[in-house]
């Protein structure tokens, strides 16, 4: 896994509160997780691209955690290599090849 932000700091990256990013995680357009020994909810700073959250997340969040996942769960099968793909889901996502992912993640359920 490669860098994560504190809310704060993701709440920089996109110009917004902390207020609006507590929305985006309630919303399930991010997906965040305590990390540190002080229990700080962080986010892989590769949701976050360009000062905006990645645009396919949201959905295949939603397809995952409608399949049962965690969001611990959810942040570890993106960030899993797949040599079916080949490489990881995330990198999927920011190729723009959505549709591929939400139909393994759809899979998944069954």
């Amino acid at each position: 896994m490669g860098d994560w932000l504190p809310l704060p700091d993701v709440a920089e990256a996109l110009g917004l509160s902390i207020t609006k990013v507590h929305g985006l995680i309630n919303e399930r357009a991010l997906v965040a997780v305590r990390i540190t020994d002080r229990g700080i909810r962080s986010v892989p700073a590769e949701f976050i691209t360009d000062g905006h959250v990645l645009d396919s997340l949201k959905g295949t969040v939603a397809v995952l955690g409608d399949s049962g996942f965690s969001d611990e769960e959810i942040i570890r099968w993106l960030f899993t290599e797949d040599e079916s793909l080949p490489g990881r889901p995330i990198d999927a996502l920011k190729q723009g090849r959505k549709t591929e992912i939400r139909r393994r993640a759809q899979a998944m359920a069954w």
